[in-house]
């Protein structure tokens, strides 16, 4: 399968690390959940976690708290993996997320590195 046009992942050591974009929206969504499917299913081999980087995400509307909610399911039942997502203290990304109440199933992290950190603790 060719690489995604909207995401990109990155491999370290046992987990990947996906970065979306600064937009996600009912407008590209859908696409963005069937390429991180996509991209699970070509990298779950030896896969414990999947760390989203959303740090440069500006943008997140129902439609994307739904694509988390969506992709996390997907990767616990599909592959056994954890997913994290990494979005900045401050900012309407993370306000969304605490109004949608995600963090009670997505655990969510202030950067990519203490998502990275998380699991060592």
């Amino acid at each position: 399968m060719a690489t995604p046009l909207h995401l990109a992942p990155r491999d370290i050591a046992d987990r990947t690390l996906i970065t979306f974009p600064a937009e996600i929206d009912l407008s590209n969504a859908p696409v963005l959940l069937a390429e991180a499917c996509a991209l699970a299913d070509e990298r779950a081999g030896g896969r414990t976690e999947f760390i989203l980087d959303l740090t440069r995400t500006a943008f997140l509307d129902s439609q994307g708290v739904r694509l988390l909610l969506e992709l996390r399911r997907y990767l616990r039942q599909r592959h056994g993996a954890l997913m994290r997502v990494a979005v900045p203290e401050e900012g309407p990304v993370r306000r969304v997320l605490t109004l949608a109440q995600t963090r009670r199933d997505v655990p969510v992290h202030n950067s990519v590195e203490e998502a990275l950190r998380a699991r060592e603790e």
